[in-house]
């Protein structure tokens, strides 16, 4: 068919010519409503992007004379964002004359990194970048698989045997007739 005779066509049906394959030999082209075919584009591109997620970059920031409650505390939140699958910037930020202690922060950083091992791995090592030093720590999907498919532990019965305060307090209660 010729393009004019392929408009006409179009023309009396009230749609129009839409050129699918521009490249073969003769073009493809397509008879269609041109509204309702790029609504239906854009439809299956949103499709497509649905299921995907952008891994973010999520910041946890110490001192270097942070305490141990708030290094575990932010450690765990920062579990979780590995968990969500996020990345995890460790960030140790130096005020005034801290800076002297860059190897507190450092110390910091190698604790926090271990504390991740199991389900993150390091990205980027501990640098100092001006006043602040940072590690970047991805999560690891070969790791979060293996404490997935571990078996858990129950500590149901691990009270009984080493002879705790339970176990005493069990010897003690009358026993019913």
């Amino acid at each position: 068919m010729t393009p004019r005779e392929a408009l006409k066509l179009a023309e009396t049906r009230g749609l129009d010519l839409v050129e699918i394959v521009p490249t073969s030999n003769p073009p493809v082209c397509k008879l269609v409503d041109y509204g309702k075919y790029m609504y239906e584009l854009t439809k299956k591109e949103k499709a497509k992007t649905k299921g995907q997620t952008s891994a973010q970059l999520k910041e946890i920031r110490f001192h270097p004379n942070t305490d141990e409650h708030d290094f575990l505390f932010k450690s765990r939140h920062a579990k979780e964002f590995l968990d969500q699958g996020h990345k995890v910037k460790g960030s140790v930020i130096f005020k005034g004359r801290e800076i002297t202690y860059a190897a507190h922060g450092e110390e910091l950083l190698n604790r926090f990194t271990e504390f991740l091992s199991d389900i993150g791995k390091v990205e980027q090592k501990p640098k100092l970048e001006g006043r602040s030093m940072a590690v970047i720590i991805a999560p690891d999907k070969t790791k979060k698989k293996a404490t997935a498919k571990a078996p858990s532990v129950t500590t149901a019965g691990a009270g009984a045997s080493n002879g705790t305060k339970g176990d005493q307090n069990e010897k003690e209660t009358p026993k019913e007739k």
